[in-house]
């Protein structure tokens, strides 16, 4: 996965210009599902890694579009569903990715603002970069564009 800062600080600064137009609820939906993706995406993510992931979803200026408390939320709820059911709740989890896939702003933005987020949590391996793979088909999305 893309792990060079200046590439994530540019990116940052994209996404921070175009913070007022990604305000839908598809947006948020895509993004904090992604994220989760990525938070369980190695069955070894113990319950500190993931509350890392849900702290830096709080705290994402992008994300602070919404209320703190409904992204932390769908967070959760996403993460539970991948640990309860893997296979099935996957199919939900990118159906919330698939919310963005109409609107090419909002896509590459739901993978962009996973990405510093993954990153920053230590959410680089093998399982994490196959888990934003997914989410860039889903969003129909080349994942070489990613650096992936």
């Amino acid at each position: 996965m893309i792990s060079t800062p200046e590439i994530a600080a540019t990116w940052r600064e994209q996404l921070l210009a175009r913070r007022n137009e990604l305000r839908g609820g598809s947006f948020r939906d895509a993004a904090v599902a992604r994220c989760a993706l990525v938070a369980v995406a190695d069955d070894a993510t113990s319950a500190a890694d993931r509350g890392t992931v849900a702290e830096l979803v709080a705290a994402d200026p992008v994300l602070r579009n919404f209320p703190v408390d409904d992204s932390r939320a769908l967070f959760e709820d996403n993460c539970n569903r991948l640990a309860n059911d893997p296979v099935l709740d996957c199919a939900h989890v990118l159906r919330q990715i698939a919310k963005a896939v109409h609107k090419p702003a909002e896509a590459d933005a739901v993978v962009r603002t996973g990405i510093p987020i993954g990153g920053a949590a230590g959410a680089c391996g093998p399982a994490a970069t196959e888990a934003v793979r997914d989410a860039c088909r889903t969003l129909r999305l080349a994942p070489e564009r990613f650096g992936l």
